[in-house]
């Protein structure tokens, strides 16, 4: 029997809202981008005549006059066109400015001429002339769907709700910005002090002219130049030995014991990486952040129109779908989304997609059967007004009960632009995990399930060990490699990565869920956790983990658990995703449940503070070895 949409309140619903029906929804969804213009296709095309273009373009020289130095302005269109390939992907205005600037200094710098000769300059040029009608194209999409949606809303307009109107985006992102272009400058400010403390000593140092002599590499692989001037014989590491062939000239400037070479002057390369790195990020979360709150500016600036939908948040993903009016059924959604809850007190961030959960409550046992039972069946539809004008890259607020207990209802704004509802061009939709992880029933699972008194438990198995220890070997390497350098802003790589790898390793190779009569213990890296019967509203499996819902609190996690994909693909249930239906068979039916209490030594033992231990004695000891 079909489940009828959630109800909303006649009086939440604005007058004259419009039904947005099937065939209004089908002309919107016809008028998607085509696939050629999907920007995956533009991004290979460019990527791949970018690589062909710098491979085969000449690498000038390091020679005295054109030194090998700090290349601000080589830097700053690096920094343009890796942003150009990521706005490709997410702003298509942003991407054409960015193409623009591109092309601007190609042109600047001779390439079109060299266009007629070099067939990978064309190549790039084909590429981007194919890219910028793809951004042109996607634009005209969302014009032509702003104004079927219009069409379809028809004259009524209604002011956005209050607790939309305080939601507030960009603020995750502008303080991540904020933070990664403070990175840049730092990165700036310490190459202009290996810049300004080359300078400052060549200017009163001894200008020579030296024969390269030999030409060798260390243990490392680092080309040494040896050259002989005044008598003396100097060694210099090079990153460009080819420029410096025996027995040709080069110029060096000497003061005492220190000595350069005037076409390699400096080495600065890691802190021009890190301006690079911090600027591209940085910019990208500007942008977005600007994007962001531009848009729910736009949206809370007057009277918008209103369409009367059906919406239903997925399983999967965490998306809001959106389906016609006169689709009950939920069979052919027109777009989709993320939101958050918006409320009047306006204090909710609505920049990430984990950035609230709404108000938690008490989930009624009844309720979670409901929602655990068999194939974990999607979340009912319910009725809503969607505030705005839908189209590609939209931002929009609707207004829907939880469910049909819920007396009030919620207000939702957006998080992520709207995208239309079109097939993916590689299929990884609902149908397709289906087909691959077939779920088993309830009573499937339980029959072969026995009653037992004492403490079931499920371990860490073969494939999630092997993943902590390929992570572990990764975290001694990292370890190894780290130390093995001088201390530099390379160390911060190793500050930030290791806590991460410490708990990925100490999860993987040792996690427990014991299951006893009040409960379940979940032992993670660093601490054992109960969470009792009562509290759990949902066990679930997804991205390698394993994440017990809990009512009033935040969820227990332990990730990774193995490697889930790799499972499947040699013919094997993943063991976590045999442990999550078990513990869901144990929370839906009671009387599975065990009769005694887990003692302290059935409750598993975290090895996370062991293994930080362990890195310790480990970097110690590279430290003494090198």
């Amino acid at each position: 029997m079909t489940r009828q949409p959630v109800p909303l309140p006649a009086e939440h619903i604005p007058p004259g809202t419009a039904d947005w029906r099937t065939p209004d929804a089908r002309r919107w969804l016809t008028a998607a981008s085509a696939r050629w213009a999907h920007p995956l296709w533009a991004l290979l095309a460019l990527v791949a005549s970018l690589i062909w273009d710098l491979e085969a373009a000449p690498v000038a020289p390091c020679t005295s006059a054109d030194p090998c130095a700090a290349d601000w302005l080589g830097l700053g269109t690096a920094v343009v066109l890796v942003l150009t390939l990521y706005w490709v992907w997410r702003q298509p205005r942003l991407a054409l400015a960015g193409l623009a600037a591109t092309l601007a200094g190609f042109a600047m710098d001779g390439g079109f001429t060299a266009a007629l000769d070099e067939p990978s300059t064309l190549a790039f040029l084909t590429a981007a002339a194919f890219t910028a009608a793809g951004l042109v194209h996607r634009l005209a999409v969302a014009v032509r769907q702003r104004a079927l949606a219009l069409e379809a809303a028809g004259p009524a307009a209604q002011p956005l709700p209050a607790a939309a109107r305080t939601f507030r985006r960009g603020r995750f992102s502008f303080a991540l910005a904020a933070l990664l272009l403070a990175v840049a400058g730092f990165g700036y400010w310490q190459t202009q002090q290996v810049v300004d403390a080359y300078e400052e000593r060549a200017a009163g140092a001894t200008h020579l002219s030296g024969r390269v002599t030999a030409l060798k590499e260390d243990d490392d692989g680092i080309g040494i130049l040896k050259v002989e001037a005044d008598g003396r014989t100097h060694r210099f590491e090079t990153a460009f030995p080819e420029d410096f062939p025996v027995d040709s000239r080069v110029d060096i400037v000497v003061d005492g014991d220190w000595a350069a070479l005037v076409a390699e002057p400096y080495d600065a390369f890691g802190w021009e990486l890190l301006v690079l790195v911090g600027s591209v990020a940085g910019l990208a979360f500007l942008a977005n952040g600007v994007d962001g709150r531009t848009r729910s500016q736009r949206l809370r600036r007057g009277p918008l129109p209103v369409l009367h939908v059906l919406v239903r948040e997925g399983q999967d993903d965490g998306r809001t779908w959106v389906f016609a009016a006169d689709d009950p059924e939920g069979l052919r959604p027109i777009l989709h989304f993320h939101s958050l809850y918006a409320f009047e007190d306006g204090d909710e961030d609505g920049d990430g997609l984990d950035a609230g959960d709404g108000p938690a409550a008490v989930v009624e046992l009844g309720k979670v059967t409901e929602i655990l039972r068999g194939e974990d069946p999607p979340q009912p539809l319910r009725e809503a007004v969607l505030y705005g004008v839908p189209y590609v890259g939209a931002e929009v607020a609707f207004v829907a009960r939880e469910d049909a207990d819920d007396a009030e209802v919620s207000v939702e704004c957006s998080v992520t632009a709207v995208k239309p509802a079109v097939p993916r061009l590689v299929e990884l939709g609902p149908q397709r995990r289906k087909r691959m992880n077939p779920r088993r029933s309830v009573d499937e699972i339980t029959a072969g399930m026995t009653p037992t008194a004492g403490p079931r438990a499920w371990t860490a198995h073969g494939f999630s060990r092997a993943v902590g220890l390929g992570l572990l070997l990764v975290q001694g390497g990292g370890i190894w490699v780290t130390l093995d350098e001088e201390l530099s802003w390379t160390w911060l790589w190793l500050a930030v990565g290791l806590p991460w790898l410490v708990t990925a390793v100490a999860t993987a190779l040792t996690w427990r869920i014991t299951a006893d009569r009040d409960g379940l213990w979940v032992t993670g890296a660093w601490r054992v956790r109960q969470v009792p019967w009562n509290v759990i509203t949902s066990v679930r499996h997804s991205d390698d983990g394993i994440r017990v819902g809990r009512a009033k609190d935040s969820p227990v996690e332990l990730s990774p658990t193995g490697w889930a994909w790799l499972e499947r693909r040699l013919g094997r249930e993943p063991h976590a995703g045999r442990t999550v239906e078990e513990l869901q068979a144990l929370l839906l039916r009671p009387e599975l449940r065990p009769l005694e209490e887990a003692p302290p030594g059935r409750q598993g033992v975290p090895v996370g503070p062991p293994l930080v231990a362990l890195s310790v004695l480990w970097g110690v000891a590279v430290l003494l070895l090198l």
